[in-house]
């Protein structure tokens, strides 16, 4: 058990036999009375995203997740299919783990899950992928005077937008938090 006062972002906890993974913590300590924490939090198995607001000196269930670095394989229509680099021990995770995430998913890409009791409830991304440029407007001559950019197509499928000299070909860093274009590689 911890109290709710040590509940910070990243932090996975079990309430309720739900167990929930914090995105933000705010404490509020009024002139009188007892402090309030409010955390937002993200259902782990559900997906599902609310707030829950404890008093000072509440406790709740805290959980460690088993981290293990794997490397994608493929998708067999119904599950992502990844193999533990030191056990070769294959994990199916089913599409709804990833939900929007998956499209930053590439043959060969090691990542980190993150385990309960041998289910896999969530995932470390890498911060940057590359992704090589599949499809990518036409650039004219004279717009990068203004910064211009245009929209390219990864090979994932990912919409980026990127400056005018990035083409077809090219293989393009992407944070994978934001969506954002960091270099050409």
């Amino acid at each position: 058990m911890i109290d709710v006062n040590q509940l910070r972002r990243g932090t996975t906890f079990l309430h309720d036999g739900e167990i929930y993974k914090v995105t933000e913590y705010s404490h509020n300590k009024p002139g009188r009375g007892k402090a309030t924490i409010r955390v937002s939090v993200r259902n782990v198995r559900r997906g599902t995203n609310l707030q829950l607001t404890f008093s000072s000196g509440d406790r709740v269930e805290d959980i460690r997740l088993d981290k293990r670095n794997v490397q994608y394989l493929y998708d067999d229509g119904q599950f992502f299919v990844f193999m533990d680099t030191e056990t070769y021990e294959q994990p199916h995770v089913p599409h709804a783990v990833f939900g929007d995430d998956a499209q930053w998913l590439r043959e060969n890409m090691e990542l980190e899950l993150l385990f309960y009791e041998s289910e896999v409830l969530d995932y470390n991304l890498p911060l940057n992928v590359e992704l090589e440029v599949v499809d990518a407007e036409r650039a004219i001559a004279g717009d990068t005077a203004t910064g211009a950019t245009k929209e390219v197509v990864t090979e994932t499928g990912v919409k980026v937008r990127t400056p005018l000299f990035v083409n077809v070909g090219d293989v393009i860093r992407v944070d994978t938090r934001t969506g954002a274009y960091v270099t050409r590689v």
